[in-house]
């Protein structure tokens, strides 16, 4: 892979790449109730807790990470309201091209790329407003 000029965007669609699932949210109206629920299933697990502040609480193991959000929009959680899938991919490269190629065909943007929690990652929602996180 090349990083000169377009010939980087040009070198990524004309190759396959690898798109692997991440983390998972679900989206929560009383956080303490469910902390307490998802520290019992996870105990034992191999997955430990690495965040509990604000409005989320994150846990993570080998090749795993699962978090309980309040929904970003205040709102109250529902079903799909506070919930996102993340798909890893291999470089910002991807990021950019997989966040534009799906805003060009009709998503609505809710996170340019950019760093956030030291990783270069991009939201959008698909056609349907499920949300999608792409990140290196």
């Amino acid at each position: 892979m090349h990083y000169q000029g377009s010939g980087l965007i040009t070198n990524l669609v004309n190759r396959e790449y690898i798109v692997k699932m991440n983390y998972f949210v679900f989206g929560t109206n009383d956080m303490p109730k469910a902390v307490g629920f998802y520290d019992k299933i996870f105990e034992g697990a191999g997955v430990n807790k690495v965040q509990d502040e604000g409005r989320m609480t994150l846990w993570m193991g080998d090749g795993f990470m699962f978090a309980l959000a309040e929904p970003f929009d205040e709102n109250d959680a529902t079903v799909g309201n506070g919930t996102m899938i993340g798909l890893n991919l291999d470089s910002s490269a991807e990021v950019d091209l997989i966040h534009s190629k799906a805003i060009s065909l009709g998503a609505k943007s809710e996170g340019d790329p950019s760093i956030r929690s030291g990783r270069y990652s991009a939201y959008f929602r698909d056609l349907d407003g499920n949300k999608v996180c792409v990140f290196e």
